[in-house]
């Protein structure tokens, strides 16, 4: 099932945008080199998230494509777990598959998101702009949305 999304502005902490001395790169570089130790190869994807408001849905976890659990990551938090899923997302009448990458709340100590915004990686996207619409797509075994 294809839902309509809202493309969004994050945090910048997983891009480096935020310019957090802690994580200069952004948090993703910092976390890829575990994801790939774990199995999930994330190269041809761009080390930031593209941010997406599912609103007026909500989303229940069936099954992830992939689950991490307890990567220590950084020195300044504990360690996290991460939930992974597959994803097709429609922008500009164009397709790019990659992966809906979602840290744990239970194990997540800064950067809190509102429950209605998924990250995205994908390939890097020219072009993609704020408030823009666009539609995504999860396996329903993995991941379900209802309003």
């Amino acid at each position: 099932m294809k839902i309509p999304v809202i493309i969004i502005k994050g945090h910048g902490a997983a891009s480096g945008q935020k310019r957090d001395p802690r994580y200069p790169e952004g948090t993703l570089v910092m976390q890829w080199p575990y994801f790939l130790d774990a199995g999930i190869d994330l190269r041809g994807l761009f080390q930031g998230t593209i941010n997406v408001d599912i609103r007026p849905f909500r989303f229940e976890i069936k099954r992830p494509f992939r689950f991490v659990e307890s990567v220590n990551w950084s020195q300044y938090i504990s360690p996290e777990n991460f939930y992974f899923f597959q994803v097709s997302f429609y922008y500009d009448s164009h397709q790019q598959d990659g992966l809906i990458y979602l840290p744990d709340p239970r194990t997540k100590e800064e950067h809190f998101q509102p429950s209605s915004m998924l990250e995205l990686l994908l390939p890097k996207i020219e072009g993609i702009k704020y408030n823009e619409r666009a539609e995504i797509e999860v396996p329903s075994d993995q991941m379900i949305f209802y309003r």
